[in-house]
């Protein structure tokens, strides 16, 4: 039975700084104002990514996507099943999908902004949020693509329990390459090590982090960076000729209001070495041959993941947060809605 209302969440206020309570509010839809037209579907939301590129979306600033819109529903990409389609859609009712739903419960997509998904053997639909989505792509063309690793090279990995952080760990082992992961926890520390095989890890809370950086690190041929600031400099004082620093995110400084600036930057020169930054939509069109290969990973079990699920749209506010405090462990997710239970019957 389909309901009479369902629920969104919409961005209140451009946080400053810390994402608040006030920053988002939720509101409640009539189920009758979703109207499927011509090559759209109607999709049940069951599960959203939580990841820190959002709250770049929250700034009104320049960006490689235009900013949410305040009163907008909060951008998010998702997993949804189709309830009903329009008049020639390529879908069908039943059909298992994914897309940027954003944070709501229920949504009218058009079919070029949908993708079908079939899990291949060993993996699950929530895989496509992880390792087969967004986090597993970034991870895959990040390395190979921009940090251009080779066997036998030192890889260092901060953010490394992360999403994209721990495939990149675990892509650089598959490649031959003397992984050093850098986490904040013991117990992620010890994930890393004993789960994934990590040559060494560091915890950056450690009060002697700097002299075992140096000490663990040597020197480093490709930094793969997904925390910025003092974690970034402290890189940059480390880089062998012809180092490579691949810049995909900087989640110590999402929310300061005065990013912290670089002071080890000249290495670069001296070093002959590069620093850039990606964004993974560029790589869509190699988007299946990184699948093909991370599914391998999944099935055989030499690829390894786990999730951090949040029960209830309402809470995807305050999960957001977690991302930068490093309270979730694994990909963090929000659990929607459960599979509509006519695929039962499909």
């Amino acid at each position: 039975m389909l309901p009479k209302t369902f629920s969104q969440i919409v961005l209140r206020e451009r946080p400053i700084a810390d994402i608040l309570p006030n920053t988002f509010e939720s509101k409640t839809q009539a189920f009758d104002g979703l109207h499927v037209g011509k090559n759209q579907a109607l999709v049940q939301v069951t599960y959203l990514s939580l990841d820190p590129a959002m709250r770049g979306w929250l700034n009104d600033k320049r960006s490689y996507l235009p900013p949410v819109k305040i009163g907008e529903v909060m951008r998010g990409l998702g997993l949804g099943v189709v309830m009903s389609v329009g008049e020639g859609s390529k879908f069908k009712k039943g059909d298992l999908v994914h897309g940027t739903f954003g944070w709501t419960e229920y949504v009218v997509v058009n079919d070029n902004s949908l993708e079908k998904i079939s899990p291949p053997p060993g993996t699950t639909s929530l895989d496509f949020l992880n390792t087969l989505g967004m986090p597993g792509m970034t991870a895959y063309f990040g390395l190979h693509e921009v940090g251009q690793l080779k066997a036998g090279e030192t890889l260092v990995v901060s953010g490394a329990a992360g999403a994209v952080g721990s495939l990149v760990c675990q892509l650089g082992k598959r490649a031959g390459a003397r992984v050093v992961a850098i986490a904040g926890t013991t117990d992620k520390c010890a994930w890393l090590e004993n789960e994934l095989g990590v040559d060494k890890v560091l915890n950056y809370k450690s009060p002697t982090f700097r002299k075992d950086f140096v000490k663990a690190v040597g020197y480093l041929d490709v930094y793969f960076d997904n925390v910025g600031g003092e974690m970034l400099d402290l890189a940059l004082s480390r880089l062998k000729q012809n180092a490579r620093v691949v810049l995909c995110g900087a989640i110590s400084q999402y929310n300061a209001q005065q990013p912290k600036g670089l002071m080890q930057y000249l290495n670069l020169i001296s070093q002959r070495a590069k620093i850039q930054g990606f964004i993974v939509f560029d790589y869509v069109k190699q988007y299946p041959q990184a699948i093909q290969e991370i599914a391998t990973g999944l099935i055989d079990g030499s690829i390894k993941r786990k999730f951090h699920v949040v029960e209830g749209l309402q809470n995807a506010p305050n999960a957001l947060t977690m991302l930068f405090s490093g309270a979730n462990s694994g990909k963090l997710v929000v659990k929607v809605s459960d599979e509509p239970a006519m695929l039962a019957k499909l």
